[in-house]
């Protein structure tokens, strides 16, 4: 096998600022947009932020239609309403507004109402899908986020739930990536404890991650640079915007969380939210959100506060986050260097640490966290048994894209001790 010898960046062009949103309907303007579909929720339907946005479309003579009906937490089901809705509206334009579940769907809406697939899975990932790349350019997509979390608003990726598996799968191409992410701070000024914390921990995470992902040039080379993955290993670019990430986390997380009206606090999540999805966007993410995956779409029972009540739901940086100790102590001897340097990061005194205790390290800083936010503590506590574990290895094994990531090579029984570990951390 012949290993990569080179990696790319792609990101979406970012703006930040306090009122940033009432600006988009001028940059669809300078575009030449006639119409535009607006994606949300419908909590988030009659919220200021989305007011905001219609506002500027008026102002600016812009046509549109509003498709609120995503689903937090998009399955298969809910993405092809999306796309019917836009096939049938017909858009020169998209705008999401709302956290990543709204801005990947209208990844996937613009993706597939310009270039209809003959199937549903054709531009899935594989092993699920045929992996197939985003043939050309979409339609230009801003993305305005309410969350500061996913870090959707500057990558290709989009994630949902595949019913028929309960787990969830996902596409990723760099042509998917937003026209414009918008970071306005004023959107995330009413979240709930709770949405925050799972939102800001899957910063954390998605920081973490990449910055302990598998070197780019560890990764075998493709045959042509179309069929790069935009997951590629972790890079010295990534590098950069992981670590600094990972700063602004320990810094500003618990301040968003225990003090909604800390707008610095605020604001600063909002970056860093950004400042990882660049970072991850390009280096990727490993275990800690393969092994999510299935957590999410196996949940029984489990309703988080401050979601919606109508399914039982785990938050993707909850399902996420409850994995991710486990899965460090597991990675740790890989690469312990690095994982050291990111639980310094994250505010951990290193400085009698050993290298093998690395993945040890990183584990118990993340947990000061889960303790601090408080985020149940570990799989047992939002419903999952050691009798569910062959289950959840099953649903981790196809997510070839981030667990072939992971720096230490991992099978279905690293899987099993792993999810073991994660069923209690205190």
């Amino acid at each position: 096998m012949e290993y990569d010898y080179a990696f790319e960046m792609a990101t979406s062009n970012l703006r930040f600022g306090l009122g940033a949103s009432r600006e988009v309907g001028m940059d669809l303007a300078e575009l030449g947009v006639k119409r535009a579909m607006v994606l949300t929720d419908p909590r988030l339907r009659n919220t200021s932020a989305v007011e905001k946005v219609l506002t500027s479309l008026k102002d600016q003579h812009i046509e549109y239609s509003v498709f609120d009906q995503v689903r937090v937490e998009p399955t298969d089901g809910s993405m092809k309403e999306a796309i019917a809705a836009a096939v049938s509206e017909s858009p020169d334009a998209f705008v999401a507004v709302g956290g990543g579940s709204t801005i990947d769907t209208a990844k996937v809406s613009n993706l597939y109402s310009t270039y209809p697939p003959q199937n549903f899975l054709d531009y899935v990932n594989p092993p699920i899908g045929k992996g197939l790349p985003v043939p050309g350019s979409v339609k230009p997509l801003f993305a305005i986020p309410t969350t500061a979390g996913t870090g959707s608003e500057t990558t290709g990726v989009a994630i949902f739930d595949l019913e028929e598996m309960h787990a969830k799968t996902g596409i990723a191409h760099r042509r998917l990536k937003p026209t414009l992410g918008i970071i306005d701070p004023e959107n995330t000024a009413t979240l709930p404890p709770l949405v925050a914390a799972s939102t800001g921990l899957d910063v954390l995470t998605h920081a973490v991650e990449s910055y302990t992902a598998l070197p780019f040039n560890k990764r075998p080379r493709p045959e042509h640079p179309i069929l790069r993955p935009a997951y590629q290993g972790s890079n010295p670019v990534s590098d950069l915007w992981a670590i600094q990430a990972m700063r602004m986390v320990a810094k500003y997380l618990i301040r968003e969380v225990e003090n909604p009206e800390d707008v610095e606090a605020r604001s600063m999540m909002a970056l860093a939210a950004s400042f990882a999805g660049v970072g991850f966007g390009n280096a990727g993410v490993t275990l800690p959100h393969g092994m999510s995956y299935p957590v999410s779409g196996m949940v029984k029972k489990y309703i988080a506060e401050g979601y919606p009540k109508d399914h039982p739901l785990v938050p993707h940086g909850m399902a996420v986050v409850l994995n991710a100790p486990a899965a460090f102590r597991f990675t740790g001897p890989a690469c312990p260097e690095r994982h050291l340097q990111a639980a310094e990061a994250l505010g951990a005194d290193i400085s009698g640490a050993r290298l093998e205790d690395a993945g040890r390290v990183v584990a118990d800083q993340i947990i000061v966290y889960m303790k601090r936010l408080g985020i149940p503590n570990g799989l047992g506590a939002i419903g999952y048994t050691v009798d569910d574990i062959p289950k959840l290895v099953e649903g981790t094994l196809p997510q070839h894209r981030v667990i072939k990531l992971a720096p230490r090579p991992v099978g279905a029984e690293d899987l099993e001790k792993i999810f073991k570990d994660a069923m209690r951390y205190w």
